[in-house]
């Protein structure tokens, strides 16, 4: 296209002699018509593996027509562009665990002709799951409105627990009196108690005994959840 050629003619009889060349023509070819169209818009975006970091996306293929053929498509997570890819298929990397995204694709054609954007699809990443490292088994001897509480920690992960903090609460006005093998304190309903020097650090697999003497008026429900070091432990 838009290409000047130059033709002549020469006429040959059956003995082989051959003419002059006829004049010269000068030919120019046509320049293409203009690709004003744009790409088909991507349809039916949807997510597949879905990550703590990352979201595996795919649509549709778009179709183009102008005549200068589809390039690729341009993805965006909110009004960012993220990246680019010529097939109908991308992964967006680098995410944070626990939230939500919404992601919109357009296609571009040879021209330059930009698609609009596809249906914005929502999706949030996986949480980050935390394995439970902490076994807390909690029992009760009750009288009247007093109890004796004993406590077991168990470091049920692969890795130290150093300079432990057991955290937990009650739940009907319970009173820690008076606690050994930890330092034991309580600000309202919320109890703590901390490793000594002998017993603050529990290796995987390692578990130490721990309790209090405590008041209550009547009812004395367990706590429901324990910490250890800010971590759920399982209860057992």
């Amino acid at each position: 296209a838009s290409t000047a050629y130059s033709y002549t003619v020469r006429a040959r009889d059956v003995a082989g002699n051959v003419s002059a060349a006829s004049a010269a023509l000068a030919v120019t070819t046509n320049a293409p018509a203009a690709d004003t169209v744009a790409p088909t818009v991507p349809t039916g975006l949807t997510a597949g593996t879905i990550t703590e970091t990352s979201v595996a996306l795919t649509w549709t293929s778009s179709s183009d027509t102008g005549g200068s053929g589809l390039a690729g498509y341009d993805i965006y997570r909110g009004t960012t562009k993220v990246g680019s890819s010529v097939s109908a298929s991308y992964t967006d990397s680098g995410l944070t665990a626990g939230t939500a995204y919404s992601y919109t694709v357009r296609a571009r054609d040879g021209a330059g002709n930009v698609s609009a954007a596809s249906s914005a699809l929502s999706v949030t990443t996986k949480t980050t799951s935390t394995a439970s490292s902490c076994k807390v088994t909690y029992t009760t001897n009750d009288w009247n409105v007093g109890f004796t509480a004993s406590v077991k920690l168990t470091n049920t992960g692969t890795t130290a627990i150093n300079n432990w903090s057991l955290g937990f609460s009650f739940a009907a006005g319970q009173k820690v009196t008076q606690g050994w093998s930890a330092n034991w304190s309580q600000t309202g309903a919320a109890v703590t108690g901390t490793g000594l020097s002998w017993n603050s650090s529990l290796a995987p697999g390692q578990s130490t005994d721990i309790g209090f003497n405590g008041s209550h008026t009547g009812q004395n429900p367990k706590p429901t959840a324990f910490t250890l070091n800010g971590a759920t432990c399982t209860i057992g």
